[in-house]
């Protein structure tokens, strides 16, 4: 499973005002706590990168959430597949970083990408476009998920 980098967000965040937020950071709690341990997870340099911008101690929280976490390389197919996704895709040119993530979850072959962006990620328009462009250049595209949808009852 790869983990983009919402997922570290909520997960260490301070609680949110706003309700539909703050239910997200739960949720994302309750399944680094009660799921997490069921997958093989995995990041990128970008998520390093993303979860070390911003505040210097929000940074901190996030980036030790991370440790330990295997790194995913950008490989050459990943570069290819987020340049389509980009030019050919869904992907508008500001949220290259998003494609980014889906082409290395895919050209690693992760069976699930865990988000909370479902402005181009976990975007039921956008799946049927994505999974074409990834699967043209050979790679399976990884399913797209929130912790919601991972929960155990």
């Amino acid at each position: 499973m790869y983990l983009e980098t919402t997922i570290v967000s909520y997960l260490t965040a301070r609680p949110s005002r706003r309700v539909v937020l703050r239910a997200h950071q739960q949720i994302t709690r309750t399944w680094w706590r009660t799921r997490r341990y069921d997958f093989d997870l995995f990041i990128s340099p970008l998520v390093l990168q993303e979860a070390g911008d911003g505040d210097p101690e929000a940074a901190r929280r996030r980036l030790t959430a991370l440790a330990g976490i295997p790194v995913l390389a950008a490989v050459p197919g990943a570069l290819a597949v987020a340049r389509a996704l980009r030019e050919r895709g869904p992907i508008p040119q500001r949220a290259a970083a998003d494609a980014m993530h889906i082409a290395i979850a895919a050209a690693h072959g992760v069976e699930y990408l865990l988000t909370w962006n479902c402005t181009h990620i976990a975007n039921a328009q956008m799946r049927p476009s994505i999974e074409r462009l990834c699967r043209g250049a050979g790679f399976e595209p990884p399913i797209f998920c929130t912790p919601e949808e991972l929960l155990e009852d």
